[in-house]
């Protein structure tokens, strides 16, 4: 197999099969109890899906979406407030508009109407339909962020709601800070970690196999390397490798990085796994490189 070759093709398709950009997205926020808190939650989306097909479509072709900024792909911002244990739809406003300080609250109205129709009561619209977690943070250090929307902070207050009700509302710490294992607060600086402990290990090999690729480690909810796999689909891995080339480069990955232990990270109390991209070039005499971006 041909090193240059190889990459060349599979790079290529990458880009063009990934040719969609996400932006960071202004949040909804929730009334509770004297604070304006914003929330990473889809929650109006829901009631959107669960509509018929035909009914379905004009609504999400919603025309308050007109010139929707990157940041506010869906063209407005909720507000939801938690009232005697209930959750309501409270507004629907233009993106940014509660920056101004002041809400125009006959347009807010029209676009619920749109939306509920008959619904709509007493200025607000009891979401029945929402069976979930909102999550407030208790302090601002983010643990994780989906560059878009979804956000676990390392502190925060869950509120758990079914059918529109207030069920529980839980404080919890989502960061297990061990002084016996590896700092995970920051994503980015994992691939980093990784690299080195790769660095040590032996990669001439006598079958002259080449792992210079991109791979997925995934630390699971106990903090330890469970799984290694290449960042490929299973059409690229069937065309570029064989069985057996294939099999020494994840088990390589997999050996040298089994052995690591990392902090637990929750989300809403509940550990979770994670998979961490990281990229290497292996030179023909064994050196390898970090070519993750």
């Amino acid at each position: 197999m041909k090193k240059t070759l190889k990459h060349i093709t599979i790079c290529f398709i990458t880009f063009w099969t990934t040719g969609l950009f996400a932006s960071p997205q202004m949040p909804d926020y929730v009334i509770y109890g004297k604070d304006t808190i914003a929330t990473y939650n889809l929650i109006l989306e829901q009631y959107l899906l669960r509509q018929d097909t035909a009914n379905r479509e004009q609504l999400f072709g919603l025309a308050f979406r007109d010139g929707a900024s990157f940041n506010c792909w869906r063209g407005y911002q909720a507000i939801y407030k938690i009232e005697n244990d209930s959750l309501f739809l409270v507004d629907i406003i233009n993106c940014g508009e509660l920056r101004n300080g002041r809400i125009d609250k006959y347009q807010s109205f029209e676009k619920i109407k749109t939306i509920f129709e008959d619904k709509f009561k007493n200025e607000k619209v009891f979401i029945d339909w929402f069976d979930g977690h909102l999550n407030f943070p208790l302090t601002n250090k983010v643990l994780r962020w989906d560059g878009v929307f979804y956000t676990i902070f390392e502190r925060e207050k869950v509120v758990t709601i079914s059918n529109g009700l207030v069920e529980k509302i839980e404080d919890f710490e989502n960061y297990v800070d061990d002084p016996k294992r590896i700092d995970r607060r920051d994503k980015d600086k994992i691939s980093d970690l990784l690299f080195k402990k790769l660095k040590k290990a032996k990669w001439k090999n006598p079958d002259e196999f080449d792992c210079s690729e991109k791979y997925l480690v995934t630390i699971d909810e106990n903090g330890n390397v469970s799984k290694v796999r290449m960042f490929l689909s299973d059409e690229e891995i069937e065309s570029y490798y064989d069985k057996d080339e294939y099999n020494f480069c994840v088990n390589k990955m997999f050996s040298a990085l089994k052995h690591l232990k990392f902090d637990i990270i929750k989300d809403k109390g509940k550990p979770i796994s994670e998979d961490i991209y990281i990229e290497i070039w292996v030179e023909d005499n064994g050196k390898i490189e970090n070519w993750t971006n």
